[in-house]
């Protein structure tokens, strides 16, 4: 990995955002975290993380409606959506608009750990294609 190890964390509970910070750091992460959907885009704009954790029911919004800007304007974040409310519709939407995974709260280190892996290993997976196929 490069030096890009910064994540964005959006959620508008303190206690996910300490619990996910403090995860991600034993990683080697750098992390930030903001309460709302306009500060998200405050915070994309100013320092683009490589991943982004978003969480669904926000003070301003529905982080749902967030992922197809992140996509477009921030095509290489990687975007994680937690949240409590993961039913069927909630996760084709979430895939549809162009989350990178989806994690249910209750969240828990095996969890996280898990998702970072499975980011990571897909990217490594698609830089060897892009590599084998010149």
């Amino acid at each position: 990995m490069t030096d890009a190890k910064k994540v964005l964390i959006v959620d508008d509970e303190l206690d996910i955002c300490y619990l996910l910070s403090g995860m991600l750091k034993q990683r080697n992460f750098l992390t930030g975290f903001v309460n709302t959907l306009s500060d998200a885009a405050i915070a994309l704009q100013n320092d683009p993380p490589t991943i982004l954790f978003l969480d669904n029911h926000l003070p301003d919004g529905f982080g749902l409606d967030f992922i197809p800007y992140i996509k477009k304007n921030y095509p290489d974040v990687k975007v994680i959506m937690i949240t409590a409310h993961d039913g069927a519709v909630e996760r084709r939407q979430a895939y549809e608009g162009g989350v990178d995974l989806f994690v249910a709260k209750p969240l828990n280190r095996k969890m996280i750990n898990d998702a970072i892996d499975k980011l990571y290993s897909s990217d490594t997976a698609q830089a060897m294609a892009v590599r084998s196929s010149k």
